[in-house]
């Protein structure tokens, strides 16, 4: 698999996604994704994007101020 962002070899890794919500703040770590040593873009499989919009429309239905959660508890 190759960079979306400048063609160099991606790899295997996880990551963290901090995202503002209206109301609030959801941190998700460890989320699987492809990485380019070359320039850090992060790439999602569209499984992964489905998971993760999947748990931000929970969080939006039920967060307070901030969440912090594990990809693997959630998705």
């Amino acid at each position: 698999m190759t960079c979306i962002r400048c063609g160099h070899e991606v790899h295997e890794s996880k990551t963290t996604e901090a995202i503002e919500l209206k109301n609030g703040l959801l941190v998700i770590r460890n989320i699987p994704c492809y990485k380019c040593d070359a320039c850090d873009e992060i790439q999602f499989t569209g499984e992964v994007q489905k998971k993760i919009e999947m748990i931000i429309q929970k969080a939006e239905e039920q967060m307070q101020e901030v969440a912090i959660v594990e990809y693997h508890n959630v998705a």
